[in-house]
């Protein structure tokens, strides 16, 4: 009687872990960028660079098992219950959301290249980008902002109206170009020869065709760098002074180096996928290295950002696109979040690189409901619709570029991705009154095909009339003069998605939520 009764105990706690573990396997199933005949059997599929929260999780053996049945469970908050006295940096629990992005490594391994490399890459328009100094990410944030997406109309739903992240927000606070041309080209069936002519034969070496992704780690291997990623106490000026010692180019040409490099920036920052893999569609546009440089990579990032949204706001664990990026637009749009504002950095390019964000080390699940209650009582008075309106064009070159660019319909493309950007719903942004619209009525459909292609495919050709309307710069948005202000939008706006602006459903008195903004605040 006792065996069966503990049975039923370890049954029960073994529960939560067991459904997440579901979770995991249906959305790896769902990742555009695993392909099962890319990886022959006994090779090893992890990427080998995660930050120590976002390590993969590990196959368990049996030692693993029985270690997790050991552990003791709080029902409260369905995660592990945390000794006295220690810190729950580690908490991991249900439905905790992870982001793929790996930037330390990625920022060493560019300050420890020859400087005629880290030239190349800097015309390439990254420049500015590898400025930024790595932060940390803001996961409870991320997740409750994400969970608002709406993919009818590519904009989050906020009690206060649609957001959207705009090209003006890539161009200021990323410095990457929006314009240029559109990052479309071949997407093959088979990468053999061309990861082999481009990136090496080292990389193909014993590997079943067709190829179609290859793993970020094999990337920092082929420098000397696999496996290295900074320590908890470990400084970034130190973390980068260990990576220069160990980064080993070889006999690699210059060409063949920056690719590589390029490739790994895609991989773990620009075109962050929910694997540790990276698509190899993106090592053709590295083709030629000039060409590279007038790619308008900006607007390449935000489309697949848009892209991956739907999917990372459902029922996945870990998220894919440039998440530093979304993470940053949110705290200079509505300021909740844990990111501040460094006094000095007033005049630093882009303007990512002026934010700080500490980790909290009392971060749980609870953590993510709370910013969630915190969003659905934050003082709509309080958004910042322009928050650049204090910058001077003449200190940001990506937005003196693209400034004809700011007020325009665009369809926004990165290779099989054509997501639109309706910029008709967030014409606050501009500093004009928003008018009441029916998205149906915009007239401009996109789509995302992320899935491996049995023929060669050429995006160029395919979306030639997408690529025609970029190049003409797109349409210019009509800006409503006799508005005198939002008001009927926003009574057609909460009417619409009544069910969607609580979020979190919980009712909570007046005096406790503006306790909770100001504590959110204080931080």
């Amino acid at each position: 009687m006792r065996t069966r009764e503990k049975r039923s105990i370890i049954r029960g706690r073994r529960q939560p872990e067991e459904e997440e573990e579901e979770v995991e396997m249906a959305t790896a199933e769902e990742e555009e960028e695993v392909a099962v005949e890319d990886v022959p059997e006994g090779e090893e599929t992890e990427g080998g660079d995660e930050t120590e929260a976002e390590a993969p999780r590990r196959p368990r053996g049996k030692q693993g098992k029985c270690r997790r049945v050991r552990q003791e469970f709080d029902s409260n908050i369905g995660c592990r219950r945390v000794p006295p006295g220690v810190q729950p940096l580690a908490v991991k629990g249900k439905g905790r959301m992870r982001s793929r992005v790996t930037w330390d490594l990625c920022l060493a391994w560019y300050r420890a290249l020859p400087e005629a490399q880290q030239t190349r890459i800097a015309r390439m328009g990254f420049r500015h980008l590898l400025l930024v100094r790595p932060f940390h990410l803001d996961v409870p944030y991320l997740e409750a902002l994400r969970e608002r997406w709406e993919e009818d109309c590519k904009a989050f739903i906020m009690p206060w109206g649609h957001m959207i992240p705009t090209l003006e927000d890539v161009a200021y606070l990323t410095g990457l170009p929006v314009q240029g041309e559109p990052v479309v080209g071949l997407e093959r069936r088979d990468y053999h020869d061309d990861i082999a002519e481009l990136l090496g034969p080292e990389f193909v070496a014993g590997r079943r065709r067709p190829i179609r992704s290859i793993l970020l780690g094999s990337l920092s291997e082929a420098v000397g760098l696999r496996g290295r990623r900074r320590g908890p106490l470990e400084t970034l000026d130190e973390f980068y002074t260990g990576v220069c010692g160990a980064l080993d180019l070889g006999d690699q040409s210059e060409e063949r180096s920056v690719r590589i490099f390029v490739s790994y920036l895609f991989g773990c920052l620009l075109f962050a996928t929910q694997s540790s893999q990276m698509n190899c569609k993106f090592v053709l546009l590295l083709r030629d290295l000039a060409q590279a440089g007038r790619y308008a990579w900006g607007a390449a990032m935000l489309g697949h950002l848009f892209s991956l949204l739907p999917s990372s706001s459902q029922r996945s664990q870990s998220t894919g696109g440039f998440t530093p990026f979304l993470q940053i637009w949110g705290y200079t749009r509505f300021p909740m979040g844990r990111g501040t504002l460094v006094e000095g950095r007033q005049t630093m390019v882009p303007l990512m690189t002026r934010w700080e964000v500490a980790p909290d080390p009392r971060v749980t699940d609870r953590r993510a409901g709370d910013v969630r209650v915190a969003l659905d009582h934050y003082p709509h008075e309080q958004v910042v619709w322009t928050p650049y309106a204090g910058e001077a064009d003449a200190s940001h070159p990506a937005v003196a570029a693209a400034r004809p660019l700011f007020d325009r319909h665009l369809l926004l493309l990165c290779l099989g991705t054509c997501e639109v950007l309706y910029l008709e719903l967030v014409v606050r942004t501009l500093g004009w009154h928003q008018l009441a619209i029916e998205v149906p009525s915009l007239g401009r459909e996109g789509h995302s095909r992320r899935r491996f292609f049995a023929e060669d495919r050429d995006w160029g050709a395919d979306h030639g009339s997408t690529v025609a309307y970029w190049r003409e710069g797109g349409e210019q948005v009509v800006r409503q003069t006799a508005l005198l202000d939002s008001s009927a939008y926003m009574e057609d706006y909460q009417a619409r998605y009544a069910r969607r602006l609580r979020l979190d459903r919980r009712v909570m008195p007046e005096s406790q939520a503006i306790r909770l903004l100001e504590g959110r605040l204080a931080e």
